[in-house]
This record gives C-alpha cells, sequence and structure tokens, in this order.
C-alpha cells in the first residue's frame, strides 16, 4: 500500500482476542494482517490497529462533557464519509452494539457540524466515528 499521507499506527489493550476478532473482523468489518498468541494488526481503513491482549485490562476511564453528552476518554476512531457513517451506523445496529452515545448530529448549523457516535469495544476501549458537513471544516472554530 503505498499512501501520500502519513498513517497511524495505533496498539489497543484487550482481554480477549476472540472477541476483539469477532469485533473488529466480523461487526466492524477490517481486515485483519499479522498476527501472534497475544495480538492481532487490523487494516483500520488504512491505519495499522493492533489488538494486543493485556490481563486485567478495563477500558475506557473517563468522560468529558461535550454538546451535551458524556463522551468516553481516552477514545479513537475515524472521519468518514456521511454515507459510510449511516452505513456503518445501521451495521453496528443489526450487530446489536450498544452506543455509549446513539449516532446523532453535533453541532447543528455551526462550524464543524458533525455526525458523530460513540461505542465500546468488547474490552471497553471507546470508539468514535464522526462524518463532517463540510470536510474542510474539520478543524473550524
Amino acid at each position: 500500500m503505498t499512501s501520500t499521507r502519513p498513517a497511524f499506527h495505533l496498539a489497543i489493550p484487550v482481554d480477549d482476542l476472540d472477541r476483539a476478532r469477532a469485533f473488529y473482523g466480523d461487526v466492524l468489518g477490517l481486515d485483519r494482517g499479522r498476527s501472534a498468541d497475544a495480538w492481532v494488526d487490523w487494516n483500520f481503513h488504512g491505519h495499522q490497529l493492533v489488538t494486543h491482549v493485556v490481563d486485567g485490562h478495563r477500558g475506557a476511564t473517563g468522560h468529558n462533557p461535550v454538546d451535551g453528552h458524556d463522551v468516553p476518554v481516552p477514545h479513537f476512531g475515524l472521519l468518514l464519509a456521511t454515507e459510510d457513517f449511516h452505513v456503518l451506523a445501521d451495521r453496528l445496529r443489526a450487530a446489536g452494539t450498544e452506543f455509549v452515545i446513539e449516532p446523532y448530529l453535533r453541532f447543528a448549523g455551526q462550524p464543524g457540524e458533525q455526525w458523530t457516535m460513540f461505542l465500546l469495544d468488547p474490552a471497553g476501549n471507546a470508539l468514535e466515528f464522526k462524518a463532517f458537513r463540510d470536510e474542510a471544516q474539520v478543524f473550524a472554530r
């Protein structure tokens, strides 16, 4: 894979690789890369996400109020096209995903208007997926 921009590498803790494989592979639909007994690489839309077994992992540890919601911190995720955001939201609903914050339109009519949703993976890691109405406003104030 050749990229014209840098891609990130993120390693996250999980407590059960089989559950991680089911969530990241089956529910999110990510392609699996290399793996060993204690970790699995995932193609996170061109970025390298690695799930590592860490005994006793407890997931997201805090919250921060944003737009009337308690946003789990830490979290990670992707900026998607609006259509892809809604396809993923439907896929997550069909898989019975419990959302921390249901998909909704945040900052409506303001700079940075975006669709967003938060959920936890089976190990309690918080993920956010979002889609900006205008991608040029990702960093708008």
